[in-house]
């Protein structure tokens, strides 16, 4: 099996087209054309994580942050990432990074973290915009029920947990053949009048190249009309962050503790408790300050996430208590997700979490 392959399955299910504008996701470097012989998954690509590679046998290493993550000019021994690209291609390894695509899936970093503190019912606390538009077309009426099914098969048509979703009316459409044109129904050169169906179907744009596909495929005209609407609506199936409940309230200083215990942390930084007890918690691994008027917004009492600086913590205006558990920290269980993913679909190879991985960060 080619490491391409695996990378096809990865980007299919990691949906690198959800990344932030500023990340850098999907295949960093290396020859996908080679025979995969072993997957590592990691938080970062250190030496230690490129030592295990080599010596294991590994050639593809799954990592959470990108190795390359801004422009960079020189590939050289003068830095540590560059002498890292020149260790990772002499030893044919190839490195993928499923980043901020990762955090804004509801089971990726956030939803394995909610699941080991016990939170349950989540929600996306800050969904995607601009990644939802409507496909609108007509055809006979005869034919809609074809159609219709082939723009559900591409994808389309999903609302919240509802599949299969459309709104069709009837009328009439009206065309004239030209010279040339080879007309499903009607003459060459004579109006004709149609009995036909309107859909409109509302879809994610990262799908609209193969729904257009789709579409021209099954619809019996020669030249298709359609429209393609974009959205401002929120899609609620992706986003940054999380937002659910504990079964039950817990003592704050319980919960706390629970936190510690989980992420391997000895010390907190938090703002000022608020209540005695917690329920309601947002989380999101790593860099989350953006979200805390979010987590507000949806009455939170606890924002777990890192990365806070010290006027962040103003913002919880005694309304919510911040904790900043660490950036590597609350990221720990990414290996986890990518390991879990790639070891469920295939069997031909090992699959491991790397045992050496660690944050170049450190507490004393």
């Amino acid at each position: 099996m080619k490491i391409q392959q695996v990378i096809d399955f990865l980007d299919e299910q990691l949906l690198p087209s959800y990344q932030e504008s500023y990340d850098n996701a999907g295949l960093i470097a290396g020859d996908a054309r080679r025979e995969v012989t072993g997957v590592l998954t990691c938080v970062d690509v250190t030496p230690e994580v490129v030592d295990e590679a080599t010596a294991g046998g590994f050639n593809l290493v799954v990592s959470h942050h990108p190795l390359v993550f801004g422009a960079i000019k020189r590939i050289t021994a003068a830095s540590e990432q560059g002498r890292l690209l020149l260790r990772l291609l002499e030893n044919n390894i190839c490195v993928y990074a499923a980043h901020t695509n990762l955090d804004n899936l509801p089971w990726g970093v956030n939803g394995l973290l909610a699941e080991r503190l016990g939170v349950e019912h989540c929600r996306i606390l800050r969904p995607v915009e601009n990644a939802l538009a409507k496909l609108v077309t007509y055809c006979p009426t005869t034919h809609a029920d074809r159609v219709r099914q082939a723009l559900f098969d591409a994808g389309a048509g999903g609302i919240g947990g509802y599949d299969c979703c459309s709104y069709n009316s009837e009328g009439c459409g009206t065309f004239r053949a030209g010279t040339g044109c080879n007309p499903f129904c009607g003459t060459i050169g004579e109006l004709h009048r149609e009995a036909e169906t309107r859909i409109e179907v509302v879809y994610e744009r990262r799908i609209e190249r193969q729904l257009v596909r789709q579409l021209r495929v099954a619809h019996p005209y020669e030249e298709p009309a359609f429209d393609l609407l974009p959205l401002s609506n929120a899609y609620p199936a992706i986003g940054a962050g999380l937002i659910g409940t504990l079964p039950e309230p817990l003592p704050l200083a319980q919960f706390l503790q629970r936190i510690k215990e989980t992420l391997h942390v000895a010390t907190l930084r938090t703002s000022a408790p608020v209540a005695s007890q917690v329920q309601r918690i947002a989380l999101c691994g790593g860099s989350g300050s953006f979200l805390i008027r979010d987590a507000l917004a949806s009455r939170a009492d606890l924002l777990l996430t890192a990365d806070l600086k010290y006027h962040d913590y103003q913002q919880a205006e005694r309304r919510i208590m911040l904790v900043d558990a660490g950036h590597y920290e609350t990221e720990r269980f990414a290996p986890e997700v990518l390991q879990r993913l790639v070891s469920e679909k295939f069997s031909t190879f090992a699959c491991q979490i790397s045992t050496r991985g660690q944050s170049y960060m450190r507490h004393m």
